[in-house]
């Protein structure tokens, strides 16, 4: 179960939060494969805890043997037990926090291989609407949290706690007594972890979302730092960023101010348990009083509460670390609480009568590992979308019950003003994006592809288009991980891209995407399309993917595209209406609404809205292209 995010003044709507009872039940489910390891952890902790409560009866047995005036010859037993002790203690709490580490960090690899896993399955308008921001501080802030409480604090907090309670029972075996004084402490103590935990949870929350916000803003600042500066909303930009600036810094501050609350408790109980331990301890030697403890028979010497006063302050460290650790307990809580509600809501079922039953994957991007989709056995039609709406949120519709029928092998075009709703309808038919209502059907063994088209019916080019770090065969074999050298260039030739690619230092071998060799926007596009070539998908969806190329590298992607798209099924957002003249059908948006739909040459002789935006297009051009 998860909960929605707090809402930040951003108007995003973030990814939800895991309650904290499915957080505890994720946390189970990933140890649950390593259960051995944890509990051998754990054991060999226990044995490590358990010697080293040694060190104090020896230490009383020396104060009682100098106390009663003894040869100096009786001290070294003990001497030689307090260095066997060391040493034993040392190698088992060695292989004891091993064996724990080890058990933290393989639960943290398992839980980020999980995240990563589902996020990129999450549907991109979820992820839209949440903004780069969030998802942005759950996979770097909230990561490294859970990691640093891995790797630091889940150790330190096993140790502490069975120290803890050993040491407890080591104090009822000198003497119950000196365990009830100790334990005057502990109401103090818990009130404090009380006090501290009720405050903990939610600010640490408030202050990932804080951050969250922050991410946000500055990835919009300075991603749009162009745009900024032409509009000249520097100081507009500026003052949004250092408002949740200062939102994130005073939240850190007041965590610091818990924090030394909680210190300045915790050394009240400190002082109140030594006080009672050692008062107890003064009043029963004073007057000889008779051992109760567990195993002890005879009076209660000066080494008996000397063992019982240096228990009680080896309680310090472990106590002050357990409770302290609840600061990262409870920060890594939240974290781990972000993200699970991640792969919780990736998990979740779509709505039906928004249910898009075709398989994607995008060319331009990373296609997911898996998508689940839901194929129809037979059908005439390629694509069929029957009275699908989209809305981004209330009052903000943008398709309006729109009905299409794609045939087997047809190239249609959509065009239309800015804003008609043309790329949410390509991306809902890819199957990224899924309708507020309405359905949209890809039969398979649809079109010449479809005897590839196992792996991904669907695929989707936009003009975003990504060059992933890693050699030019590396990247193009995302689309199709089995494919030869042969079939790489097989793939290049098609979209015209092959006689640059083997002019490249190593050919395919170069290394192009960050910090390699750099792709201008046109050549990138062709790789895309190389990819598309290489998925081989009965369906191929292009959401204005020539766009980015400039007029100089138009023409050369027109043919590329038209290329990877020749003999299967395509819908085309056309940037440029020479690629709606090429199309077998335009279809014309306006206001989230299909208002024409024909053949070129019959919409421009029509003298309607296509014609409309003919006349403005050609108009100004030098040559106005004519089919």
């Amino acid at each position: 179960m998860t909960t929605d995010s707090p809402t930040p003044d951003t108007g995003a709507e973030l990814l939800p939060i895991a309650t904290p009872a499915r957080t505890r039940a994720a946390l189970r489910t990933l140890i649950r494969p390593d259960r051995g390891l944890a509990l051998t952890g754990v054991g060999i902790l226990v044995a490590a805890t358990a010697v080293g409560l040694l060190v104090q009866p020896l230490l009383g047995r020396i104060v009682d043997i100098v106390a009663d005036g003894r040869p100096a010859g009786d001290l070294t037993l003990p001497v030689v037990l307090l260095v066997a002790v060391a040493v034993v203690q040392g190698l088992t709490t060695t292989l004891g926090l091993t064996r724990i580490a080890r058990l933290g960090e393989t639960v943290l690899a398992r839980l980020r291989e999980r995240f990563v896993e589902r996020a990129l399955n999450l549907p991109a308008d979820r992820l839209e609407r949440a903004g780069a921001g969030d998802l942005t501080a759950r996979v770097t802030g909230d990561v490294a949290r859970v990691a640093e409480a891995v790797r630091s604090a889940l150790p330190e907090m096993a140790r502490s706690v069975l120290a803890i309670l050993l040491t407890l029972g080591a104090l009822a075996l000198l003497d119950v007594r000196f365990l009830l004084a100790a334990l005057l402490a502990v109401p103090v103590q818990l009130l404090t972890a009380r006090w501290y935990v009720r405050r903990a949870l939610t600010l640490y929350a408030d202050q990932r979302v804080a951050n969250g916000a922050q991410q946000q803003q500055l990835l919009e600042t300075i991603g749009g730092a162009v745009t900024v500066r032409g509009h000249r909303l520097e100081e507009q930009h500026t003052e949004r960023s250092a408002g949740r600036s200062r939102k994130a810094v005073d939240l850190t501050m007041r965590s610091v101010n818990l924090v030394l609350g909680f210190y300045g408790r915790l050394h009240i109980a400190e002082y109140i348990g030594l006080a009672a331990v050692l008062i107890a301890g003064f009043w029963l030697v004073r007057d000889g009083a008779v051992s109760i403890g567990l195993v002890r028979d005879g009076a209660v010497s000066i080494g008996t509460a000397t063992a019982a006063a240096l228990y009680f302050h080896s309680l310090f460290g472990p106590v002050n670390a357990a409770l302290v650790l609840l600061d990262d307990a409870q920060s890594a809580a939240a974290g781990l609480a972000r993200l699970v509600g991640v792969t919780d809501l990736a998990d979740q079922p779509e709505p039906a009568a928004g249910k898009a039953e075709a398989g994607k994957a995008e060319a331009g991007k990373a296609a997911p590992a898996s998508v689940p989709r839901q194929r129809i056995a037979s059908s005439e039609a390629a694509v069929t979308v029957h009275a699908v709406s989209h809305a981004y949120g209330p009052g903000r519709p943008v398709l309006h019950e729109v009905s299409l029928t794609l045939e087997p092998g047809e190239h249609v075009a959509l065009v239309g003003t800015s804003g008609a709703g043309k790329s949410t309808l390509a991306r809902i038919v890819a199957g990224v994006q899924q309708p507020t209502s309405g359905t949209v059907t890809a039969p398979a063994g649809t079109g010449s592809a479809a005897a590839g088209a196992g792996e991904h019916p669907v695929v989707l080019v936009t003009q975003e288009v990504h060059v992933f770090t890693g050699t030019l065969a590396e990247d193009l074999r995302l689309a199709r991980p089995d494919a030869s050298d042969a079939d790489l260039r097989t793939a290049l030739a098609t979209v015209h891209a092959l006689d640059w690619a083997e002019a490249l230092p190593d050919g395919l071998a170069t290394v192009v995407g960050e910090g390699g060799h750099r792709l201008d926007p046109a050549r990138a596009q062709q790789l895309a399309l190389a990819r598309l070539v290489l998925a081989d998908p009965a369906l191929a969806v292009l959401d204005e993917a020539t766009a980015e190329a400039g007029s100089a590298g138009a023409r050369v992607l027109e043919r590329s595209a038209e290329a990877a798209l020749a003999g299967r099924t395509a819908l085309v957002v056309a940037h440029r209406l020479t690629q709606a003249v090429a199309a077998d059908r335009v279809v014309v948006l306006e206001a989230g609404r299909v208002v024409e739909s024909g053949p070129h040459d019959e919409l421009r002789d029509a003298d309607g809205p296509y014609a409309a935006l003919w006349r403005a297009w050609s108009g100004s051009r030098t040559t106005a292209p004519h089919p």
